[in-house]
């Protein structure tokens, strides 16, 4: 039987690997100057990423909820990486479109 501090905390994780994800997802986006590195870097170091951050944070809640490697996967990296990199990609501005305050120096 799944617990309200189980659900609580697989909502936790989901929400910190979402927020992991965009933020890495913006900075390959902002410090590549091609095309598609920031998407390709996303795609290949977002999830490894998630999968230890998802084993760290599981931890307290391990002995709660009875989850098997497939689901665990499903809600600890995929969920999130979709999440997080449509956060960027489609409610954030690109890059390219923001304006920078230049420096008086």
């Amino acid at each position: 039987m799944v617990t309200v501090a189980a659900v609580a905390g697989l909502v936790i994780i989901v929400l910190v690997n979402s927020a992991v994800t965009a933020l890495m997802t913006r900075f390959f986006r902002v410090r590549l100057n091609t095309r598609w590195g920031g998407l390709l870097y996303s795609l290949l170091l977002c999830p490894l990423a998630l999968l230890v951050l998802g084993a760290v944070l599981s931890v307290p809640i391990g002995s709660l909820i009875d989850l098997d490697r497939g689901t665990f996967i499903t809600l600890v990296v995929v969920l999130p990486l979709a999440l997080g990199m449509t956060f960027d990609y489609v409610w954030m501005p690109s890059p390219d479109d923001v304006e920078l305050a230049r420096s008086t120096n």
